[in-house]
Order: structure tokens, then C-alpha cells, then sequence
């Protein structure tokens, strides 16, 4: 589904990205792990197109969206909830899960998928004429993972969905993950809890310094002496 082949990408003059090559198959959960600084949020930035790469290929569902603006790939299907959720704190939470159908002609099909959010986040039913900015972090990052689902995405990338909550509302988010994929979703997940990522992940990378440097199945990865001293705090 998607194919991203030897990306380089600068913020200015600074290389963030050297040579980046990762793929996701349909119907997998795909990590990247790695670091602060490592690359990680600058990928999905270029794969969504937000900051294009300057070199190497990006291709979604076969068509090359290298250079295409943001709007046009988020019409082929490729959504990102952001680090940091980024959701409309003056709109409601019933406001901003319209803003993620925005972009679809299926009007009809809209309040059947509204629904299907508020089953899998029942918290933001009871919310849902509750202004986005008075939501707890936890409740901010379901309204945000909503949002995304409601663009009916073929792809989603998950940028940091655990950063900044509570131990309780990670373990709901990273179960909500995974069912989604076990509903047919395919997913790009970056995140530091590398533990959690693993363990619910098909395949991973590891990020360094804008360069991938392993990659392979995720429990193989978990049990990678490399990965478990820098990145699970394991001997």
C-alpha cells in the first residue's frame, strides 16, 4: 500500500532524512522507533506531504504523491492524526469529527460513521457537545484518532499517540489500535514506548539520526539486544 523509496528531506538547510526506505502492506501494523530528533514525525510529515521530500519516491495504492499537496493525498486516502492531536479547541467534539468528513462527497454515509466512532470511543458520545479544548489529554487523543477515521482513511499514520497520557489511556488507546487493524485498517505508527508499539506491530524500524538502521518483524525486534538496551531500557 505504501512504498517509500531512499527519502531525503531538510527543515532549511538541515538534512532531517537521509535515504529513509520503509514499505507497509495492506492490512499491517507497521512502527518506527527511535529517539527525540530522530526522524521519526519528519517521515510522516513527508509521506503526508506536509514537508515534501527533496529526493526519493513516496508511492500510495501504486501512484507515485511524491509532490502532490496535502488535500490531494489526503483524497487518495492517506490520513495522520498529529503529535500532539492538534484538534479545534472552540468546536465541539461533534464539530471537530466534521471537520474530518469535510472532504467527502458521501454525505450520507457521514452519521453511520459518526456512530461508529462513539462505539469505539464511547467517552466522546457523552462529550460530544463539549467544547474539543476542555477534554482531558486521553480524551483529546481519541477525539483526534475520530477525526482521522471520519476521512475513512485506507492509511493511517499515527503520529505519537501516547505522548503526555496517563498509563490507563495508553493501554485504552493502544487496544483501540489494534482493533481498528483487526477491522481492516492499516497502519504507520511512530511512537517512544517502543514496548507498546512492538507488541501490537507486525513489522517495526528503528530511526537514528534520519536513517533507518534495523528493520524486521516486531517480536524479532523485541528481542534484539540493540533495541532492548536503547530502546526498551533492557540488559
Amino acid at each position: 500500500m505504501l512504498e517509500v523509496d531512499g527519502i531525503d528531506t531538510y527543515h532549511g538547510n538541515i538534512q532531517a532524512l537521509r535515504g529513509v526506505s520503509l514499505t507497509v502492506a495492506k492490512g499491517e501494523i507497521v512502527c518506527l522507533i527511535g529517539s527525540n530528533g530522530a526522524g521519526k514525525t519528519t517521515t510522516l510529515m513527508s509521506i503526508s506531504g506536509v514537508t515534501p521530500p527533496r529526493s526519493g519516491t513516496i508511492r500510495f495504492a501504486g501512484a507515485d504523491v511524491t509532490r502532490l499537496p496535502v488535500e490531494k493525498i489526503v483524497a487518495q486516502g492517506l490520513t495522520q492524526v498529529p503529535e500532539g492531536r492538534m484538534i479545534f479547541p472552540r468546536l465541539t467534539v461533534l464539530e471537530n469529527l466534521m471537520m474530518g468528513a469535510y472532504p467527502r462527497r458521501d454525505k450520507a454515509a457521514i452519521p453511520g460513521d459518526i456512530e461508529r466512532v462513539y462505539e469505539l470511543f464511547p467517552v466522546l458520545l457523552e462529550r460530544r457537545h463539549q467544547l474539543g479544548g476542555t477534554l482531558s489529554g486521553g480524551e483529546q487523543q481519541m477525539l483526534a484518532i475520530g477525526r482521522a477515521l471520519m476521512a475513512r482513511p485506507k492509511l493511517l499514520l499515527l503520529d505519537e499517540p501516547s505522548l503526555g497520557l496517563a498509563p490507563l489511556f495508553v493501554e485504552h488507546i493502544f487496544s483501540i489500535i489494534k482493533r481498528l487493524n483487526q477491522d481492516g485498517a492499516t497502519i504507520l505508527l511512530v511512537e517512544q514506548n517502543a514496548q507498546m508499539a512492538l507488541q501490537i506491530a507486525d513489522r517495526g524500524y528503528v530511526l537514528e539520526t534520519g536513517r533507518i538502521v534495523l528493520e524486521g518483524k516486531a517480536p524479532d525486534l523485541l528481542q534484539n539486544p540493540q533495541v532492548r538496551a536503547a530502546y526498551l531500557g533492557l540488559e
